[in-house]
């Protein structure tokens, strides 16, 4: 603004300067030429031919001023693509040269900028990885639809977990009982100042296939260990049970007691060895069509005198038409009992568990009105071993958890309300 006052000042200055200038010289004409007609008409004609060459060259050097500013108006406005014509006149054509050049370099950074734009925002938005950017008050600017898919409505919460963690530093989380996450924070500068954006990659996959690895040596190496051992004993107590002349006297009852607890020890040790290899040896999905609805009661039906043990009724909100699916009706089933075994146990007693399908959805969901599941157990939940019985073995919900990855079935298992805990299966 100031500099358009002072231009504005120069401008009339300078027409102030010619005015007063010929104004001079005209008095100084009439004065010295007034006896002298021809003399007093040619200095006038002088005088005026000096006026229109004034205004010439005032005009020509005011047109820089004119291209200067309509340039820094089409600067203001971002408008690149204003060019100015070259006029003939070397001093406004190199300005002109300079500011044609300025501004193609100008258009061609903006179309870089805009492409690059355009293609991150591409990126972030189809990537498989969960990205969250925020603000410089580290409140959430833009999330990705994976990390929204991901968080769901819980994406502040999730970034005020992280507040902890430093930038370049990852963790591993899981989110609900099933998804592990790693989680990377880092930051980029923006206008000179550093914006910190989270990166969540899902390495449930990852994780999955290391435990099953892990724990699938380690039960094949007890399994081997165990059946070397309980076969030769069992067959040695066996023996001597059957050798009556060891039992003539009636002081070694104690001990035949001793040996037949012995061998059924050994059997229960192997039985449960055999649920731990089933787990590796768990075979390939064959998948068929199936009805899901007879399957679900047929696996009521097995579970009805545990139900009743227990004083748990079961209620069907089933489909009346088939619903079918393409499965391994064999693992599904398996999938089933150990779903609905769970949740008679969390009842303990006097209880509901309840089946319903939606057809619309394809989703089965298996609740139950047992204690439900607290937040430390929710976190372990599907992981080897883990159990919260007295004598769980920790097989059940991961032979579930294998069974339904190798059949791409989606599930989750979370506590809805007090009283409400909800197995839940996306059969697409």
């Amino acid at each position: 603004m100031k500099w358009r006052i002072n231009r504005v000042k120069l401008k009339t200055r300078f027409i102030l300067f010619i005015i007063v200038i010929h104004l001079i010289f005209l008095v100084l004409c009439y004065l010295i030429f007034e006896k002298n007609k021809l003399f007093f008409i040619a200095s006038e004609a002088f005088v005026l031919i000096s006026l229109s060459i004034s205004i010439g060259l005032y005009r020509q050097l005011i047109e820089p001023i004119t291209y200067i500013k309509d340039g820094i108006n089409a600067i203001k406005d971002r408008d690149f693509n204003v060019k100015f014509l070259l006029t003939g006149k070397t001093e406004i054509d190199e300005l002109i040269g300079v500011y044609n050049q300025m501004m193609d370099a100008l258009r061609e950074e903006r179309t870089r900028q805009e492409a690059q734009h355009f293609f991150l925002e591409k990126l972030i938005h189809t990537s498989p990885t969960g990205i969250i950017i925020l603000d410089y008050d580290h409140q959430i600017r833009q999330i990705n639809p994976k990390a929204g898919q991901i968080l769901g409505a819980s994406a502040d919460d999730f970034v005020k977990q992280l507040e902890p963690l430093k930038t370049g530093e990852s963790k591993t989380i899981r989110i609900g009982s099933i998804n592990t996450y790693k989680v990377q924070k880092s930051n980029f500068i923006d206008r000179g100042f550093p914006r910190v954006f989270v990166m969540i990659e899902e390495v449930t996959a990852e994780i999955f296939e290391a435990e099953k690895g892990a724990y699938g040596k380690v039960i094949r190496m007890m399994a081997h260990e165990v059946n070397n051992t309980i076969g030769p004993v069992n067959s040695i107590l066996n023996m001597a049970l059957d050798t009556d002349e060891l039992w003539k006297s009636g002081d070694k009852a104690s001990l035949k007691n001793a040996l037949n607890v012995a061998v059924e020890r050994n059997q229960n040790l192997n039985l449960f060895m055999r649920n731990f290899a089933d787990l590796v040896k768990l075979s390939p999905v064959s998948k068929l069509r199936v009805d899901l609805i007879p399957l679900i009661h047929n696996v009521a039906d097995f579970m009805q005198i545990k139900a009743r043990q227990h004083d748990v009724i079961f209620e069907f909100r089933l489909p009346y038409q088939p619903f079918y699916i393409y499965a391994d009706a064999l693992q599904m089933e398996q999938v089933l009992i150990n779903i609905v075994k769970n949740g008679i146990e969390a009842i303990e007693t006097h209880g509901l568990i309840s089946f319903s399908l939606d057809p619309a959805r394809k989703t089965l969901i298996i609740a139950d009105n047992g204690k439900g599941i607290s937040a430390e157990m929710n976190e372990q939940l599907f992981s080897p071993f883990f159990s919260t019985k007295k004598d769980g073995q920790g097989i059940g919900l991961t032979l579930v958890r294998e069974i339904l990855l190798n059949h791409g079935f989606e599930f989750s298992l979370k506590t809805m309300t007090p009283g409400q805990t909800e197995f839940s299966i996306r059969l697409t």
